[in-house]
């Protein structure tokens, strides 16, 4: 599948027909750098299927990147074709993923984890090519786990959560290196899956000079999720 980078905004343009046809977006707002357009296939209040994204420098037609997607998904206001998208928030984040100080980009690509949410492209801004470049670790990270990872700046870690049924979940943390390498770094793991589930099992590993060690506690289930 072909990979995407783009930015958010506040100006679109779409008309609302009964046939699908290529619309442009506007998306201004969500880079303090980039400014984005995107053309992508749309009928009536939705827009979904292969999209050209063009990444300009901000307040200028200068363009910087431009990148194919196989399958980038809008929604837009129901009777509404010039509002802005109800996913806006959710399609396109500029956030620094590898804390270098740069802007970084997630793509909302699919909604291909295990519970049908969203799953996302991610893209590190490359300072010597000037150019984002596609991160298969961090991508795999949103579909293999619940959507899009959280960032913890103070530690400069990327914490992703995972759940299995109703009664496992799972809170990992990772470092990442400077070739964007990921290292997990500490996961916390609460279980219920014993044959009573009145318990809850809660293990905290957590890898301290190269070397994991863990805890384990015992919880009444009642008292726990309280």
């Amino acid at each position: 599948m072909k990979k995407i980078a783009v930015t958010l905004s506040t100006s679109l343009i779409c008309a609302a027909s009964t046939t699908v046809q290529a619309q442009q977006f506007n998306f201004n707002r969500s880079s303090k750098h980039f400014d984005v357009k995107i053309e992508i296939p749309c009928q009536q209040s939705k827009c979904q299927g292969p999209a050209t994204i063009t990444l300009y420098e901000k307040d200028t037609d200068h363009v910087l990147q431009q990148i194919e997607s196989d399958d980038l998904i809008l929604h837009l206001e129901q009777n509404s074709p010039n509002s802005i998208p109800k996913n806006e928030k959710n399609i396109i984040m500029f956030k620094d993923f590898n804390f270098d100080g740069s802007e970084d980009l997630a793509i909302h690509n699919g909604n291909a984890n295990a519970y049908s949410g969203p799953s996302y492209d991610i893209y590190i801004f490359n300072e010597h090519w000037k150019k984002f470049v596609y991160n298969e670790e961090l991508s795999e990270l949103t579909a293999e786990n619940l959507g899009m990872f959280q960032l913890d700046p103070h530690q400069k870690r990327i914490v992703s959560q995972y759940k299995s049924g109703c009664c496992y979940r799972v809170r990992a943390e990772y470092l990442i290196k400077p070739e964007q390498e990921l290292i997990l770094v500490r996961e916390f793991i609460e279980d219920q899956t014993s044959s009573s589930k009145n318990q809850v099992k809660v293990t905290d590993r957590v890898l301290i000079n190269g070397k994991w060690t863990q805890t384990v506690k015992y919880y009444p289930a009642s008292e726990y999720y309280q």
